[in-house]
């Protein structure tokens, strides 16, 4: 898929009103994408924002609509799949699209308030102080959030709800 097929499947969920965007690093290779509402519940990433949400959906466009509702985005980083790249292949793809990035959280958040949760070691490494220094709202203040999956679940809900209580943000 390119860029622009992944932004159409995720602006028919983007929310009136922006509350909280949550960066991840991009989508799959596996073409697993988390707007794609034919997607399975099961998806890690999908299943722990809906238990963030305490939120039960019985398909996954339910779920996202669910989502929207509440007024969270998610966004990724780079719309290029860099799960299948080594570490310094994803840095280059996932600093080269950060003007990308950048004009996206400026078109959604508008005065830069928006909070945002970065997901994912190296994109918490790579932009938060760099989103920082650009004036927006970024909550990990240091914090690493792992992605959901591969035994990370646990971890994955422990420290995104800490983010968001150490920022009063319980929304």
């Amino acid at each position: 898929m390119l860029r622009n097929q992944y932004l159409t499947l995720r602006r028919q969920y983007e929310p009136e009103h922006v509350k909280l965007v949550i960066v991840a690093e991009s989508p799959p290779a596996s073409g697993l994408y988390f707007y794609n509402p034919e997607g399975r519940v099961t998806e890690p990433l999908f299943t722990a924002l809906m238990q963030q949400l305490d939120s039960h959906c019985r398909d996954k466009a339910d779920g996202l609509l669910k989502l929207q509702q509440s007024g969270w985005l998610l966004i990724d980083a780079t719309y290029q799949p860099v799960n299948d790249l080594n570490d310094t292949q994803r840095r280059q793809v996932i600093e080269r699209d950060f003007p990308l990035l950048h004009d996206d959280l400026e078109r959604l958040t508008h005065d830069r308030s928006v909070p945002l949760i970065l997901i994912k070691e190296n994109v918490c490494r790579l932009l938060e102080a760099r989103l920082v220094r650009e004036g927006f709202n970024v909550l990990n203040r240091g914090v690493v959030v792992p992605f959901p999956s591969t035994g990370h679940q646990k971890r994955f809900h422990e420290i995104f709800a800490a983010v968001r209580r150490s920022a009063g943000y319980l929304a």
